[in-house]
């Protein structure tokens, strides 16, 4: 039974949200503020974690910038504002998935049944790239250029990830958040393409002639290999 660490407090969302993820099968956790978020998370180990941005003690951001220190649990933000998108989703908050207040309890449970089975599929396909100097171990959620380690969020890692197992593919914007953010992504297509300029202004400071990612105007982006792939 997957834990679902639910933080918010108001305490009828909180029980409205328990009850209803305890009925599609899911062990609750119940954290009324940021504080007790984070000692909640050390003690349960959550597989998810639903977070309220706006809480007393600690923010949202706070608890999640903390609790990404030491983990990749997915984290789903729920947020009252839709211009908090870009800094759940960004560079340094990196949450998996945002919700808008007000929601329905269908989306909710659909948002976090999606990031499950991508976890699950993940955990399932333990693999590691290499082309040339670079290489990618989704597994650590860790990628290399030159036995260095680069500074990457997560979804910047699936990013790279999903582009570099199908090089020389093309993927459009909306297949790289169907595959990356899920089927379910109400999301900007713009997403993709800041994700992507970040993951290139990072990389673009090593060397790299044998591969790049490049951009197909008017269709999406692809990593391209060159001659002198190695695999």
């Amino acid at each position: 039974m997957n834990k679902l660490l639910i933080v918010d407090d108001n305490k009828q969302i909180t029980s409205i949200l328990e009850d209803y993820a305890k009925n599609e099968g899911y062990k609750n956790i119940i954290a009324l503020d940021g504080e007790d978020a984070l000692v909640k998370f050390e003690e349960e180990k959550p597989d998810i974690i639903l977070l309220d941005v706006m809480m007393p003690k600690k923010d949202g951001f706070s608890v999640c910038r903390k609790i990404r220190k030491t983990s990749n649990v997915p984290i789903i933000m729920i947020t009252a504002r839709g211009e908090d998108f870009e800094k759940i989703m960004g560079l340094e908050i990196v949450a998996d998935d945002y919700i808008v207040k007000p929601f329905s309890l269908g989306e909710v449970m659909a948002r976090i049944k999606a990031i499950m089975r991508r976890v699950e599929n993940k955990e399932n396909k333990k693999q590691c790239l290499t082309f040339d100097n670079l290489q990618i171990d989704i597994d650590t959620y860790s990628a290399y250029i030159n036995n260095e380690k680069l500074p990457l969020t997560k979804k910047e890692i699936e990013i790279l990830w999903t582009l570099c197992k199908a090089q020389n593919k093309v993927f459009s914007r909306e297949q790289l958040l169907n595959m990356i953010w899920g089927y379910d992504y109400f999301g900007d297509n713009r997403t993709a393409d800041s994700h992507i300029k970040r993951l290139r202004a990072k990389i673009d400071k090593f060397e790299h002639i044998s591969w790049d990612i490049t951009t197909i105007w008017g269709v999406g982006y692809k990593f391209e290999v060159k001659e002198n792939e190695k695999k």
